[in-house]
């Protein structure tokens, strides 16, 4: 029987980075993934359409893990083993139905005088915000950055009473749980600007009337102007090799092929897993696993080994709404109308504004095909040209405002969806939707496309178990779904109720995206050693337990 002191399950960002950090502090560890490839949502093709174009078929951008506490420390190896990240002044815009465009870029003066350009005085309405964000950005990043269920994050709490006071403290929350519609509103005059900031909300599994998005909003607007909107050279996979490198070179093992059918547990404690085949993997000091509470309670974990309540709360447990993903090989540069700047952009949501990605975010929570989508327009090419063959381009187009599960209609009235499932037909059908109005802005999408390949929300899930129903965000990001109650009210953090068995990935606390935010905080737990937690598991809570 093989033995590691830690054993992965998932090869996702989380897994990588933990399992490269904890190599890097002495611990034997071993990283097991089901498919052929690693990465989970990273996942580089270069065979997708035509030749020498690199597309990027989930994931593509990676400002979350360049300013994450993982990337701090593991700089300095992962450049060393050939992870170069580039990028851009000009992160993202928002193109508008009539014509018109707005901008976020990486510069406080350019911001300001753009915003100033759709209405006098909201340019200094974003400094104003910006500055009182930053007086304490480290309360607000502390929050998806902390393990809220430890004692880090009851200092966290105990800081920001100290600095804020209780009113403070009262004000400070009550803010961060305002929708997006009424931040911006409030914020700004122009409806330019609501259109610039709201669909980000959509990359971080909300929509703009729910709680939270508000201070969601502000915190990618803010980061975005600090970080901008980086790309590894050649694409995720140079950074999914060299985290590989990593944990290879302090003698760790990365396998593939290798599908975890069970973790094995003794005495209440997670000893080893269970591989598909029959072989079975010790694990004298955790296991992480890297999947969905689906997963974890259902199928990795025999019955009798959780509390009844927890295994009622993972099959309660929510995904969201449904993705879908367009690349698009092009001949040549695209031809945008308006703005010369959105040919240099790296994303562009091609949207009606704030009510439009509301109303889309509406349809599609009600299992309708939604009318006019938020259509997010990557353009990789504008930060690292290596992506296509000289003079070519690429289009990255993603879709967030999709039903989960079957399909119940169209919007729009025009398609048949037939029974619900997602056909070849419907999936080319819905999807030459979405490029008939983008054509209206990338004047030459027509002529200049070579080759399109469309994955639907069906096809996401084959491509990871993770994305159930084709939910890119693992789970449903709604309030009771998010923060404290991530993954669930009854075993929220990442220790589980099975000791020495941790849980990672975007189903868990600080949620979905390429940060490796949950990676980093079961290695700090698990380098710093277990009496924290200890300590804390004996502390009740109402429907959960400090762990």
């Amino acid at each position: 029987m093989a033995a590691h002191d830690a054993v992965f399950v998932g090869s996702g960002i989380n897994s990588l980075a933990a399992a490269a950090l904890l190599a890097r502090a002495g611990w034997s560890v071993c990283v097991l993934e089901r498919e052929e490839r690693l990465g989970g949502c990273i996942y580089t093709s270069a065979d997708l359409t035509e030749p020498g174009f690199v597309h990027e078929l989930l994931s593509s951008w990676h400002p979350l893990f360049q300013g994450s506490a993982a990337y701090a420390e593991l700089a300095g190896d992962l450049h060393r083993h050939g992870l170069e990240y580039v990028n851009t002044e000009l992160p993202t815009a928002s193109a508008f139905p009539d014509g018109s465009s707005a901008f976020l870029t990486t510069s406080l003066e350019g911001n300001v005088a753009e915003l100033d350009r759709h209405a006098p005085g909201d340019g200094t309405a974003w400094q104003r915000q910006f500055e009182e964000f930053m007086a304490d950005a480290d309360l607000s990043f502390g929050l998806l950055s902390t393990e809220l269920w430890s004692l880090g994050g009851l200092g966290l709490g105990r800081r920001m009473l100290s600095r804020l006071g209780r009113d403070g403290l009262l004000g400070f929350a009550g803010h961060a749980l305002t929708t997006c519609r009424d931040w911006v509103g409030e914020t700004f005059e122009s409806e330019r600007a609501h259109g610039l900031l709201a669909p980000w909300v959509l990359h971080t599994g909300l929509g703009p009337d729910n709680a939270v998005s508000g201070f969601m909003t502000q915190v990618i607007a803010c980061a975005i102007q600090l970080g901008g909107m980086p790309v590894p050279v050649g694409g995720g996979v140079r950074l999914v090799d060299a985290l590989t490198a990593v944990i290879r070179e302090h003698g760790g093992e990365v396998r593939t092929g290798a599908d975890v059918e069970r973790v094995l547990v003794s005495d209440g404690a997670a000893t080893a897993v269970r591989l598909a085949g029959g072989e079975t993997i010790r694990a004298g000091r955790a296991v992480v696993a890297s999947v969905t509470p689906t997963q974890l309670y259902a199928r990795l974990l025999g019955p009798g080994e959780v509390p009844a309540e927890v295994g009622a709360a993972a099959r309660r447990y929510r995904y969201g709404r449904a993705g879908m993903q367009i690349h698009v090989a092009m001949s040549e540069p695209p031809a945008w109308y308006g703005d010369e700047r959105l040919a240099r952009t790296a994303i562009v949501h091609v949207t009606p504004g704030l009510d439009g990605v509301s109303r889309a975010v509406n349809e599609a929570e009600r299992g309708l095909l939604p009318a006019e989508a938020t259509i997010v327009a990557g353009q990789p090419c504008a930060v690292d040209p290596s992506r296509a063959p000289e003079g070519k381009w690429i289009l990255w187009i993603q879709l967030q405002e999709l039903p989960q599960g079957r399909v119940k209609g169209d919007a729009a009235g025009e398609l048949d969806v037939g029974d619900g499932t997602w056909t070849e037909a419907l999936r080319e059908a819905y999807a030459d939707r979405i490029l008939a109005r983008l054509g209206r802005h990338v004047t030459n999408l027509e002529r200049a496309t070579l080759r399109r390949v469309v994955l639907s929300p069906a096809d996401l899930e084959r491509l990871n178990c993770n994305l159930v129903g084709g939910d890119i965000y693992a789970g449903s990001c709604a309030l009771d779904q998010n923060l404290l109650w991530r993954p669930l009210p009854e075993a929220p953090g990442h220790a589980t109720p099975v000791e020495r068995l941790y849980h990672v990935g975007a189903s868990t606390h600080p949620g979905p995206g390429l940060g490796a935010g949950s990676g980093y905080l079961v290695a700090s737990e698990l380098t710093k050693g277990p009496l924290p937690r200890r300590l804390l598991a004996r502390v009740p809570l109402v429907g959960g337990r400090l762990a």
